[in-house]
């Protein structure tokens, strides 16, 4: 009997959690967003915490912790559009389907993105500013690693911000609109630091809005398919993982930040805001190119 009424009392608790979810639809997308977010966090918390107390070392803890929280990211997603949108299939909605189109995409991103971080860091070693060295011994080592770190940086942050965030901002704002505020919710995610980190490194804000609009470009010259977009961002991680990881550069000390990259980016730098724009130009010729030929 007991037995009987705990089982009846889960079930009007799992009908009413349901019930809370669905009605989540009615609400606007940044309050849906919002309540996304706080259900994941109080999810990711009892795992997360005793890691936080127990492990010292940053780079360990966000090791342990940071695969847990996508992996329950991708677990709710598959509850989250069933009951709040009333479809199936989430992973396809937000990108990633015709898996042969979608690798192609990102191999094309890969070597979009590789290409234009030597070209920018060529262009400063003959300016002067970048010092040269000759490559290691275990450089395949580091490529390989650049490659799994950068693919694996590369698919979550697509999935989450061009995939499921796009997504909702999309269900209820102009697409331009959508643009605009998923960027600007890339760039602050990824730049939250105290003032005085922001104002050292001013440029390192608008190059992440500027590599977002590429990205969400990217996915929309694809016909909503995630690949290059995930191919352009881990190309870009993992090219300056490559140099960076490998030894072979270093920025020359008397050269101004704003021009080698600000607080270790080398993206937040004049050059490097300049590729990214011409990323997001070629992107965007590429996606006038298409639309003609559908024409």
């Amino acid at each position: 009997m007991v037995k009987l009424r705990n089982g009846g009392q889960w079930r009007s608790q799992k009908s009413d959690l349901i019930r809370s979810l669905a009605s989540l639809k009615r609400f606007p997308a940044i309050a849906r967003i919002i309540a996304f977010l706080l259900i994941l966090g109080l999810c990711w918390a009892p795992f997360a915490l005793p890691i936080l107390l127990l492990v010292k070392d940053a780079n360990l803890q966000s090791l342990l912790t940071m695969p847990i929280l996508y992996l329950l990211f991708v677990g709710f997603l598959q509850i989250w559009n069933p009951v709040v949108h009333s479809e199936n299939q989430p992973l396809k909605r937000y990108g990633l389907r015709s898996l042969n189109l979608n690798f192609k995409n990102l191999f094309s991103g890969l070597l979009v993105a590789w290409g234009f971080v030597l070209i920018l860091f060529f262009f400063q070693g003959d300016m002067g500013w970048m010092q040269w060295f000759n490559p290691s011994p275990g450089l395949s080592k580091i490529v390989l690693e650049s490659l799994v770190v950068s693919l694996a940086v590369g698919f979550a942050e697509e999935l989450l911000f061009r995939g499921w965030l796009l997504d909702e901002l999309e269900r209820d704002y102009s697409k331009r609109t959508a643009t605009i505020v998923c960027s600007a919710i890339f760039a602050i995610s990824h730049f939250i630091r105290p003032w005085d980190q922001f104002i050292a490194g001013w440029l390192t804000f608008p190059a992440l809005f500027i590599l977002s609009l590429t990205l969400v470009w990217a996915k929309r010259v694809t016909q909503g398919r995630l690949g290059l977009s995930i191919g352009l961002h881990a190309g870009l991680v993992g090219g300056y993982y490559i140099l960076n990881v490998g030894n072979l550069v270093k920025p020359i000390s008397s050269v101004p930040t704003w021009l080698t990259g600000m607080n270790g980016n080398p993206l937040a730098s004049i050059p490097g805001v300049t590729a990214l724009i011409a990323i997001a130009c070629l992107v965007r010729f590429c996606g006038q190119v298409n639309q003609r030929r559908i024409n």
